[in-house]
C-alpha cells in the first residue's frame, strides 16, 4: 500500500473547519507567550529573591527592616539569634527600645522624620552576667514616588561590640591596677613604719602593765591595757591593708615553677575547714584526675583561691554548698568555683575588680581581695570571669596556660 501524503491545509481553513476566526487565534497565541514570559520572569523574580535572603543572612550584623508602621518586615540569621523574642516579624519597634511611648527613639526619627542616627545599648548577651553591649545604625528608607502615602520605612544595623567591650574594660581595669601600684607603694612607705613604731611602743607598755605591780594595783590605770589591746588589734589591721596594698607594687619573686592547682585547691581547703563546717556549708570537689599544672608563683596562685572561697564563704548566710572543679581543654587549666550565695547585682559586675570597692558592711572587708585576684591572675598570663544571678550564687572561672 502506498504511502498517502498529507494534503496542506490552509490556515484560513483550518480555523474556519474550528469555527475559529484567525484574529483570535493570533490572541490565544499573544497570551500564551505573555503567559510564558510572565512565568519566566516570576522563576528569575523567585531566583534573585533566594540569592538577596542568603546575602542577607549571610550578614555577619543583626539586620531589621520596618515597615512605615513601625512594625518588623524583615530580619536576619544574626536578628533572630541575638534578639530572638523583639524581632519578631509583625512586632512594634517599641518591643525592641523598650520604650512605652514614641519619644527618644531613632527607630520613629527614622520613620516619621526620616532622620539617620547611631547609637549604643546594653542588653541580653555573652558578656558578664548574661550582658551583651551593642552599636546601632538607623537608616530611613524613603518612600516609593509611586506610592508616597505609605511614608518611610526605617533600616536597622546592629553589631555586636560585646568582645571588644569587654577587652577595653580589661584595658582599663589594667589602667587602675598600674594607678593603684603607684599609690601603695607611696603609701607602704610612709604608713607602715610609723604604724610598726604604735605597735611596737602599745606592745611595750602593755608589758609594763601586766609586769609591774604598782601598776597593775593603780585603779586610775585600770582600764588602760583594755585600750592598749584595742590600739594593737587596730594597727595590725591597718598594717593588713597596706600588705594586700603593697601586692600592687610588689614585684614578683622570680618564682616561676610548675604548680599543681588541685594541691593548692587542698591546702586552702584545709585553712577554711573550721569556717565552714560552723556554717554548714558542702563543698564539693571535683578535681580532674590528671594534675592540672600551670608555671608560676605557688604562694601568689595559693592567695587568688583562698581569696575566691573567702569571698564564697562570705556570701553564704546560713547553709548552701561550693563547688570547686578543675580539668584540662586542649593547652589551658580551667578552674572554676561556684557557690550557692546571695549572688552579685548586675550593676555591680564591672566593678567587683576595681580596688576598695566593696558592699561589705564596715569593718567586714577593704574591697581589695578581687582586685588582687585579678592582679596576680594577669600576673600568669591567665584570665578570670564571673556569671552571677542576684540570689541564686556567683561562679569565677579562671584560665591559665597549661604547663
Amino acid at each position: 500500500m502506498k504511502d498517502v501524503k498529507p494534503t496542506p491545509v490552509d490556515i484560513r481553513q483550518l480555523t474556519s473547519l474550528l469555527g475559529i476566526e484567525s484574529s483570535k487565534l493570533g490572541y490565544y497565541n499573544d497570551v500564551k507567550q505573555k503567559i510564558q514570559e510572565l512565568e519566566t520572569a516570576n522563576l528569575c523574580l523567585h531566583i534573585k529573591k533566594t540569592e538577596l535572603q542568603a546575602v542577607f543572612d549571610a550578614v555577619g550584623d543583626a539586620v531589621i527592616i520596618y515597615d512605615h508602621f513601625g512594625s518588623v518586615l524583615y530580619r536576619n540569621q544574626a536578628c533572630r539569634r541575638l534578639f530572638p523574642k523583639a524581632t519578631i516579624i509583625g512586632k512594634s519597634y517599641k518591643e525592641f527600645c523598650n520604650k512605652d511611648s514614641d519619644f527618644d527613639c531613632p527607630i520613629r526619627d527614622a520613620i516619621n522624620n526620616g532622620q539617620s542616627s547611631q547609637f549604643s545599648f546594653s542588653g541580653e548577651g555573652g558578656g558578664p552576667g548574661g550582658k551583651g553591649y551593642y552599636d546601632a545604625t538607623v537608616t530611613p528608607i524613603p518612600a516609593q514616588p509611586d506610592a508616597p502615602s505609605q511614608g518611610n520605612r526605617a533600616l536597622v544595623f546592629i553589631r555586636d561590640v560585646t568582645e571588644r567591650r569587654l577587652h577595653e574594660l580589661q584595658l582599663l581595669q589594667a589602667e587602675k591596677m598600674s594607678g593603684i601600684g603607684l599609690l601603695a607603694a607611696g603609701v607602704a612607705h610612709e604608713i607602715n613604719n610609723p604604724m610598726t613604731s604604735v605597735a611596737g611602743y602599745a606592745e611595750a607598755l602593755l608589758r609594763r602593765f601586766r609586769e609591774d605591780e604598782t601598776l597593775v594595783g593603780d585603779q586610775r590605770l585600770i582600764d588602760f591595757p583594755k585600750y592598749l589591746d584595742v590600739i594593737i588589734r587596730e594597727v595590725y589591721r591597718c598594717k593588713a591593708i597596706i600588705n594586700s596594698l603593697q601586692s600592687f607594687s610588689r614585684k614578683s619573686d622570680g618564682a616561676n615553677n610548675p604548680v599543681d592547682l588541685n594541691e593548692i585547691i587542698n591546702e586552702v581547703l584545709d585553712l577554711v575547714r573550721h569556717t565552714w563546717r560552723e556554717k554548714n556549708i558542702t563543698f564539693i570537689q571535683n578535681l580532674s584526675p590528671i594534675a592540672p599544672i600551670i608555671q608560676g608563683d605557688s604562694s601568689a596562685i595559693r592567695q587568688i583561691f583562698l581569696n575566691l572561697v573567702l569571698n564564697a564563704l562570705q556570701s553564704i548566710e546560713h547553709q548552701g554548698s561550693i563547688s570547686l572543679t578543675s580539668g584540662i581543654v586542649s593547652k589551658e587549666v580551667i578552674v572554676t568555683i561556684a557557690d550557692t550565695g546571695c549572688g552579685i547585682p548586675p550593676e555591680n559586675l564591672e566593678e567587683i575588680w576595681t580596688p576598695f570597692f566593696t558592699t561589705k558592711g564596715v569593718g567586714d572587708g577593704q574591697g581589695l581581695g578581687l582586685a588582687v585576684t585579678y592582679d596576680i591572675v594577669k600576673k600568669h598570663q591567665g584570665t578570670i570571669s564571673v556569671d552571677s544571678v542576684l540570689g541564686k550564687g556567683t561562679e569565677f572561672t579562671l584560665r591559665f596556660p597549661r604547663n
